[in-house]
């Protein structure tokens, strides 16, 4: 059976997902929680133990935890000695991965799974070949690397499709960043769908929000009165404050690929900060388009990422079963030809044998085109058998 397994390794939080056959039974949008396939979210930090072997989001008693290492974009990327290594965020964000796929092949299902691991779409050539590098170096390289947001559009697709040619304008607010990026949907999309330039602004997010909160309830305040300031209705009203200012992001990207809002045809909301509804609705409201949001928002990426790597292991089976009948059908026609072969050799010796037992040529051609059992029998009353 094949299965894909997706990894969306943010700053904040990290999502794998799986892709079985089974996943993608039920017709698209019907599917409820209980047949999505499994995926797993934890913080995206790294802890090695004495031995050296790492850990995804766990806080050890003793030592410290990497975090902040899996954005390639920041001015300045981290770097971590652990032991007698010198490991750059490429390749903590490649141990990551491999911790990722070792967990999920403990599960028999999932031990030849295909893997795609999703990045940033603002990332330079550089930044992907240096994390190309760094998976090839601890031996990941079947380990694909794809997109935020075209694993997002891969979602829609498989869950909302088949869409019709267009553009969607993917917003993922995580808790870190917000990306905004339009993708070509539909039939006839060129290898890279991404349209114009994506972009990542740190002043959106689950921790901006957070700011907004605090500067709400004033810097000095306590944990409590932050809390007590945030609820019911000034949270909806912080929040919409919040989403409505990332707009002005919005029609940049959209000036920068020189269309309009009435060009997209959707507004596909991703990342773990969109969960409140207040996010969907403001954006509903002000671009007056459809707004499509996952039910976990959060692992949408990481579910196209598993759709995408589950696609290439179905290819992979379809192919592998392509040569073995290709193989089959030349084996057989081989041995056809040799049964012909050998059926030829058998008349002409037949035929000699026959001749000097004093049958004429006619006869034998006569006897030669009698059943077998029927020869054979008249072979034995000549004593040639």
């Amino acid at each position: 059976m094949a299965i894909g397994l997706g990894l969306s390794i943010g700053t904040v939080n990290t999502v794998s997902a799986l892709a079985e056959e089974g996943s993608a039974k039920a017709p698209p949008g019907r599917r409820s929680a209980a047949e999505r396939s499994p995926a797993i979210t934890r913080r995206t930090t790294l802890a090695f133990d004495s031995t050296g072997m790492a850990r995804v989001g766990m806080m050890p008693r003793h030592g410290r935890a990497i975090a902040e290492f899996a954005d390639l974009g920041q001015p300045k990327t981290m770097r971590a000695r652990v032991g007698h290594r010198a490991l750059t965020a490429a390749d903590l964000i490649a141990v990551v991965a491999e911790c990722l796929i070792t967990e999920a092949r403990r599960d028999r299902r999932a031990v030849d799974a295909e893997v795609t691991l999703t990045h940033p779409a603002g990332y330079s050539a550089g930044q992907v070949g240096e994390l190309r590098a760094a998976l090839d170096a601890i031996g990941l390289r079947q380990v694909a690397l794809v997109a935020e947001p075209i694993a997002a559009a891969t979602w829609l697709e498989a869950e909302r499709g088949p869409l019709m040619p267009g553009l969607a304008l993917v917003y993922d607010l995580g808790g870190a960043n917000l990306d905004i990026t339009l993708v070509r949907v539909g039939p006839g999309c060129p290898r890279n769908p991404i349209v114009g330039v994506p972009i990542r602004s740190s002043e959106f997010g689950g921790r901006a929000f957070g700011a907004l909160v605090a500067a709400r309830a004033g810097s000095g305040a306590a944990v409590a009165s932050v809390s007590s300031a945030v609820t019911g209705s000034t949270a909806d009203e912080l929040r919409t404050i919040h989403i409505r200012s990332s707009l002005k992001l919005v029609y940049r990207c959209l000036r920068m690929a020189d269309v309009t809002m009435a060009d997209v045809d959707c507004v596909l909301v991703v990342g773990g900060a969109a969960r409140p509804v207040e996010v969907s609705q403001v954006l509903a409201c002000e671009l007056a388009r459809p707004v499509i949001t996952a039910p976990d928002p959060e692992r949408t990426i990481a579910d196209g990422a598993a759709i995408m790597a589950r696609r290439v292991a179905v290819a992979a089976e379809e192919e592998a079963g392509h040569h073995h009948r290709r193989r089959h059908h030349g084996a057989h026609r081989r041995a056809t030809a040799r049964a012909l072969l050998l059926s030829r050799r058998t008349r002409r010796r037949l035929t000699r044998v026959a001749i000097a037992a004093g049958m004429s040529a006619a006869g034998v051609a006569l006897a030669l085109a009698l059943p077998a059992d029927t020869v054979v029998a008249g072979l034995s009353q000549l004593g040639l058998r």
